[in-house]
Order: C-alpha cells, then structure tokens, then sequence
C-alpha cells in the first residue's frame, strides 16, 4: 500500500535529498509463528473481532530501535487529532516508529510499554492504520527544512496560526468574464497583504469557527502568560 505514495511527488524528492529515510516493516516477518505468521488472536474475556498479539510488536520494536532513542506512535481513534502543530513538534524528533493499528486494536501491553503517544486523524473509523500512518509522514515530512522549494510556502498555508488560506488566483486575469480581484494586480504588496489576511480570516470565521476559538484562546493564554 505504501509504495505508490512514498515514491512519488514530494516524499520521493525528500528520500532522493537524504532529507528523510523512510523504512516499511512487515509485522509478520517478527512472529513467532514462522508457519502461518500470526500477528492476531482473539481477546480475553469474549468479545467481536481479533487483537493484535504483543509478541510480534515487541520484538519488531525492539529490532528496530536498536540502541536509537526513538518516539513510538500508535494509531488510534482513541489518540490525539492530528494538526499542523502536532506535524511541526514530530519534525523536531530524529526516529520515529508509526505502529499501523488493525483489527480491534492492539494488546493493551503494547501501550503501555511501548508506545509514546496515540495519534487520531478523524472521528471516524478506518480498516487499518496504514492510511493515517501515510498522511502523518507525508505532514511533517514535507515540513523538514529542505524539502519544499520556499519556507515562504508553509508560512502561508492553511492552518498557519490557526487560520484557513485565502483565494489564489493565476494567470489569464479575465477568464470568460470572471475577473480577478483588482488588488492582486496593483503593486501594493502591503495592500495585497492585508487583503489577503482579511480573506483568510473570513473564510476561516464561515468554514471553520472552531480554529477562530483557538486562535483568539491562543492569543488570551499568551496575554496572561506575559
């Protein structure tokens, strides 16, 4: 699953520049079981579905991290949603694990033992972790300094201090007698600045009021923190 997203666009520059190594491991490879290769078995105590089993879990992390200080994320509907800010602190870690939930979930001894911090990409359930697994590398990947062409670009992206981005516009400035906002066109970039501020903010206040609330709470804790 993972091949056609790694190794296209942006993740596959990032490799290629040695800014990022990205390594996929097949929990089968690690069970115990070499026959059938086993990674899942019922719960205890009765219940629908299957768990995945410790074993293979810790001895592929353990192989894995080696002598390496390395963050371990699970994910899991139950863990923290996944934002921006959440992409930028993982770019700070060196190693990182990404455990791809399945089944019912995995053998609680795994979380507490091994794992660092659970990870949520929605309020909504998945067939397995591989997917959200992808967006959190693809998120923070292609904020490690290098990867993208301009730092200029992720500073006015969506999500940027809590705010969705603006309209954009491009070339031709009269298409079929749609026309393009005249203050795009004048010079001014202070002019063209402050529009665009005030389009993000707009925007941001009809779609997605609730990062207006953070932003406005953001902007109250720092007030009484200073």
């Amino acid at each position: 699953m993972f091949a056609p997203i790694l190794n296209e666009s942006i993740l596959k520059r990032a490799q290629e520049k040695k800014k990022v190594a990205i390594h996929i491991h097949d929990l089968r490879d690690y069970a115990d079981d070499k026959k059938h290769r086993k990674v899942d078995d019922r719960p205890f105590g009765g219940g629908p579905g299957m768990l995945m089993m410790p074993q293979p879990l810790f001895d592929a992390i353990k192989a894995i991290k080696g002598r390496r200080k390395v963050h371990v994320i699970y994910t899991s509907p139950a863990g923290k949603p996944f934002s921006q800010n959440h992409a930028k602190r993982l770019t700070r870690l060196k190693n990182l694990i990404i455990i791809c939930g399945h089944y019912e979930g995995i053998d609680e001894r795994v979380r507490e033992h091994l794992v660092d911090e659970e990870i949520s990409v929605g309020d909504y359930v998945l067939t397995g972790g591989e997917l959200p697994a992808m967006l959190i590398t693809d998120a923070v990947t292609r904020l490690i300094p290098g990867v993208l062409g301009k730092k200029e670009s992720l500073v006015s992206e969506s999500f940027e201090g809590n705010l969705l981005e603006g309209p954009q516009y491009t070339r031709p400035a009269n298409f079929r007698g749609k026309k393009v906002p005249p203050v795009l066109l004048s010079g001014n970039h202070k002019t063209i600045e402050i529009w665009r501020k005030s389009q993000a903010l707009t925007k941001t206040k009809k779609v997605r009021p609730d990062l207006l609330e953070k932003k406005n709470k953001g902007a109250s804790n720092d007030g009484n923190e200073s």
